[in-house]
């Protein structure tokens, strides 16, 4: 009797190791925030409470564009989002999109926003922000979000790479992660 397991079997049973772990990583990335550790500006007003937390894993898109009443000067320019929202176990429970900012459950209901405000999250990462709902479309975890916060934000940012008359029109991805905390009045 034989012992040895196969090298698909346990190239299969590492795959699959190798998944779990990769999920439980992103769920334990970035603990629940606090209000309290977060700057006053992207707050959630008082009278609110938390209905879900997920976190996006996904890319930004941006391209290189002539600014805007500046001939002759160039910078890359925010074009949207497309990422996954997973629950706090690696689930996926819907995603994000835009424009506009979509953010969209599995269940089908989505809502968008405006932003209220942003803060600082350092300089390698797109900022906090807080964004005021607007009523959501389709029945399911969207109705009733008035407020969604980004937190706990990775990446994100403009590429790094130059951007001039040669590249204008030229799009490129960025990878991202962050916290998205959908809030309902209580």
């Amino acid at each position: 009797m034989s012992h040895t397991v196969s090298f698909s079997a346990r190239t299969a049973s590492l795959s699959a190791l190798l998944a779990a772990s990769v999920l439980a990583g992103c769920a334990s990335v970035s603990p629940m925030y606090s209000q309290d550790t977060l700057p006053e500006s992207v707050k959630v007003p008082a009278g609110h409470r938390v209905a879900m937390q997920t976190v996006g894993i996904g890319e930004i898109t941006y391209e290189c564009r002539t600014k805007k009443e500046m001939a002759g000067q160039f910078e890359w320019t925010f074009v949207g989002p497309d990422a996954v929202l997973n629950d706090r176990a690696g689930m996926k429970v819907g995603k994000y999109y835009g424009p506009p900012a979509t953010w969209e459950s599995a269940d089908g209901s989505k809502v968008t926003g405006a932003q209220v405000a942003v803060a600082p999250a350092g300089p390698a990462n797109i900022p906090h922000q807080l964004v005021k709902a607007n009523p959501a479309s389709g029945n399911g975890m969207m109705n009733g979000i008035s407020y969604i916060q980004r937190v706990a934000t990775v990446g994100g940012i403009a590429p790094p790479t130059t951007c001039d008359s040669g590249k204008v029109g030229v799009k490129q991805n960025v990878r991202y992660q962050a916290d998205y905390i959908f809030w309902k009045a209580s």
